[in-house]
């Protein structure tokens, strides 16, 4: 198990960055995360594959929510994706490369791989693989997390100096429906956390008094939680996590 940077159990995360579309903020955009900078929050993002195996910066697996664009994110090219505006301003989707050079080592950067393939199975290794490439140069505080536990194990081979962890969840429910119920059921109970080596796991936050999340939180390991929308929600949430991911208002930073 590889330490977290103690700034991962300080500042609140900020979910896609400090993203407020009525300001002209996107999550995951170049001015999100440049407005979660200057608030003095740590940043969560979400990265997919580009068709020539780049890692971008991008939430979904389909361009349709976010941009004038349709289509899978995975059928176009890097260097296409970065002039596809995001919302109605001027920012084109980062590359992971881009995002890491904007960051600089300033704050806390937590960085989520997307599921390839839907089953949360093996996948090609090819987007561990960019985000290995472009984090072998970087030195600012970071870890990488992934829903999908193999993931995360290559993740551990490639990168076995960057604090790794799980994001865990009932896998319950009409988002899942498309996961396998073995699946579910098993990763239900966290079951890989040692296998991965992880440093810690970020698990939805109305399941976080489920007995093995508290568990492995009593044994030291520390608990994030996602997704946190309100002060009430943050109340609830710091009694049973280390730290939340947060969106939609400004979570309380440490005095």
């Amino acid at each position: 198990m590889t330490k977290l940077p103690e700034g991962f159990l300080q500042a609140p995360i900020a979910h896609r960055a400090l993203h407020d579309a009525g300001r002209g903020r996107v999550e995951n955009s170049r001015a999100a995360i440049e407005a979660a900078m200057a608030a003095g929050y740590a940043i969560e993002m979400d990265l997919q594959l580009s068709r020539d195996h780049q890692a971008m910066v991008f939430h979904d697996y389909h361009l349709d929510r976010l941009t004038g664009e349709t289509g899978p994110v995975l059928v176009r090219d890097a260097a296409e994706l970065t002039g596809i505006e995001l919302g109605d301003g001027e920012d084109g989707i980062p590359t992971f490369a881009e995002a890491l050079e904007l960051v600089a080592g300033r704050v806390p950067l937590l960085i989520e791989l997307k599921d390839q393939h839907g089953t949360l199975g093996v996948t090609n290794g090819a987007l561990e693989q960019a985000v290995a490439r472009a984090l072998r140069r970087y030195t600012g505080p970071c870890a990488v997390m992934s829903f999908n536990p193999n993931m995360v194990a290559e993740l551990a081979r490639l990168l076995p100096d960057i604090p790794r962890g799980l994001v865990t969840s009932e896998f319950e429910g009409s988002y899942w429906a498309h996961l396998p119920e073995e699946v579910g059921l098993r990763l239900r109970g966290i079951p890989d956390a040692a296998r991965v080596g992880a440093s810690f796991i970020s698990h939805h936050a109305p399941d976080l008094g489920r007995a093995r999340v508290q568990e492995l939180r009593a044994g030291g390991m520390p608990v994030f939680c996602w997704t946190i929308r309100s002060e009430a929600q943050e109340r609830e949430a710091r009694r049973m996590s280390d730290n939340i991911t947060f969106e939609g208002y400004e979570a309380m930073l440490p005095a």
